[in-house]
């Protein structure tokens, strides 16, 4: 008795489910993710910590100053290349030193290396301007020197040689110890410059002007 109700319950039924398949109605799924538990399941932590030793800050910075300092700064193609990989380590280095910077010997380093940073910025751009300034005194010669196609002339170029001597001039009284790379860059440009139009400086004698 108890099969034959079963059975006449499910015929009852039958109908009723392909009457709803035929309408275009999708049966109701088992199991439906809620939107909370979906947003925790698609989300993924990462947590990631970097220490470094006084003596990983140190040589780090030793080889940081190193790679600078030894590097052609009158090269301005070099320092094109170089420059953004040089300002990003530089960034690395301002984070990892934080926690050292009361020791002695870590903050002379630091301090060291923001100096050099400083007088690489002052070099570059006094050295492009004087490049620009030979350049277009060498434009103003025209083809050759011949005169011909000869752009105008820089009218102040009196001025602006001035300008750079000076800035010559305080950069090595500000920052002695950088001495060489000052002369590699703007006292070479001033040297440079000087070949193409005729001004006086404090040093000129060293390049036999």
């Amino acid at each position: 008795m108890a099969l034959r109700a079963a059975r006449t319950l499910l015929r009852a039924s039958a109908p009723r489910i392909a009457t709803g398949a035929a309408r275009g109605l999708a049966p109701a799924p088992l199991w439906r993710a809620q939107p909370a538990m979906a947003a925790v399941a698609a989300t993924r932590s990462y947590i990631s910590v970097v220490k470094y030793t006084r003596d990983d800050v140190l040589e780090k910075l030793d080889a940081y100053r190193a790679e600078v300092f030894s590097t052609n700064w009158a090269d301005y193609l070099n320092l094109v290349y170089n420059g953004p990989f040089w300002e990003c380590e530089f960034e690395k280095l301002t984070g990892i030193v934080q926690p050292y910077l009361h020791e002695p010997e870590v903050g002379e380093k630091w301090a060291e290396v923001q100096e050099l940073m400083d007088v690489l910025y002052q070099c570059e751009d006094v050295r492009d301007h004087l490049n620009e300034l030979a350049e277009l005194c060498t434009r103003a010669s025209g083809f050759m020197g011949t005169g011909y196609a000869a752009e105008e002339k820089v009218d102040n170029m009196d001025a602006h040689a001035a300008l750079c001597a000076e800035a010559y001039d305080a950069i090595l009284v500000k920052h002695p110890k950088f001495k060489p790379k000052i002369e590699q860059t703007i006292g070479h440009g001033l040297a440079v410059l000087r070949q193409k139009h005729k001004f006086k400086w404090g040093t000129m004698h060293r390049y036999f002007f």
